[in-house]
């Protein structure tokens, strides 16, 4: 079983080379790892062409920054695995985490899988690795919301980790560019009726100042395109 690892990164210059050699120390897999640099500013993109080129099977790089949706669909017709998983390039969440996921694709009951942060913690608490009540609050919400439109049963919506079989991912028609990824593709894998498994996940937030990119402007967008996507498309 073939893993397909999607990195989309954007000035993540301390991290990104990091992301990269956890997740060739994993061991027993066999992967195809992209990266998808949407036009960095910091220094990121050196780091790729010189470092890390020869280390993964493909970087993408964006003449623009077009977001973090965009850079998944610019991956998506380059995936050559039987499994594909998203990661982001910082550092919240850890790679050694895919064994758990893969269990159920392994085990043949589920064709999507999502890692929650949340699923068998307290989900107001700082266990889940949420940096602020805030962030608890605000995921929590997005996910009740996603859940009552899109008649789920999810604890964590709006996970990175979110891993399809190939065959499901490629036929998904992508459309949002930014952050709105994760609604989108919710909605739409509950447009073609398949159940979503979770399994629990490490998680360690960071702060803004230490590079977090989504903001309460991206939670507004997530309602709009759950709205979109459950009455107009």
């Amino acid at each position: 079983m073939k893993l397909s690892i999607i990195v989309p990164v954007y000035n993540e210059v301390n991290t990104i080379e990091k992301i990269v050699n956890k997740i060739i120390d994993l061991k027993g897999l066999d992967t195809q790892i992209i990266i998808i640099d949407d036009n960095s500013s910091d220094g990121t993109t050196d780091i790729l062409k010189n470092k890390i080129f020869n280390l993964v099977d493909l970087i993408i790089y964006h003449s623009q920054n077009l977001g973090k949706g965009a850079a998944i669909k610019s991956a998506q017709k380059h995936v050559s695995g039987d499994i594909v998983i998203i990661q982001d390039a910082d550092l919240e969440y850890d790679p050694k985490d895919y064994y758990a996921l893969l269990q159920p694709f392994k085990k043949k009951i589920s064709d999507v899988v999502y890692g929650s942060r949340t699923l068998g913690k307290k989900r107001y608490s700082y266990s889940s690795g949420f940096i602020s009540f805030l962030r608890i609050f605000s995921n929590h919400m997005l996910t009740l919301f996603s859940n009552l439109l899109n008649q789920q049963n999810l604890t964590d919506a709006h996970t990175c980790y979110k891993v399809f079989k190939s065959e499901v991912f490629k036929d998904i028609n992508l459309q949002e560019k930014d952050f709105a990824f994760c609604p989108e593709i919710t909605s739409k894998i509950s447009k073609i009726g398949l159940k979503i498994v979770e399994v629990p996940i490490s998680y360690q937030g960071r702060k803004v100042s230490e590079g977090k990119k989504i903001s309460i402007f991206d939670g507004f967008r997530a309602l709009y395109v759950l709205i979109k996507y459950k009455f107009f498309y």
